[in-house]
């Protein structure tokens, strides 16, 4: 069994601790940094299955990070994630070339599906 990895990007650090502590639970390896400017670097290191930012950051935004993941033949195949509680009308429009929008605030079990659904192949949660 392989340990999937997930990466998640956001300055707020309540939301970096909940996030990173509910998925270390479900046994998923977690790397989180706090700003923009780490990302390429920590997603070279640390090769992601998956990658959660925030759209609004300190230093830039999800959509243009995600544009520059996606631009790059090594990182296009990585789903992104954004979530935010920012979003304008024209920013919700699959922001960057995302693979998902999730907004906030989330539940947790929401925010594990989504993960679950993206890196865990055969995985489909029965709904209703």
């Amino acid at each position: 069994m392989t340990i999937k990895r997930v990466l998640i990007l956001d300055d707020n650090e309540a939301i970096l601790d909940v996030v990173t502590e509910a998925l270390r639970y479900e046994n998923y390896e977690v790397l989180d940094i706090a700003y923009g400017y780490q990302l390429l670097e920590a997603v070279a290191v640390f090769s992601p299955d998956l990658i959660l930012m925030d759209y609004r950051l300190a230093d830039t935004n999800g959509g243009d990070l995600c544009r520059a993941l996606k631009s790059d033949p090594a990182y296009r195949y990585i789903p992104v994630i954004i979530f935010s509680a920012y979003f304008s009308p024209s920013d919700a429009n699959n922001p960057g070339g995302c693979d998902g929008i999730l907004y906030k605030p989330f539940a947790l079990d929401e925010l594990l599906n989504i993960v679950h659904l993206h890196i865990e192949p055969g995985y489909a949660k029965q709904v209703g």
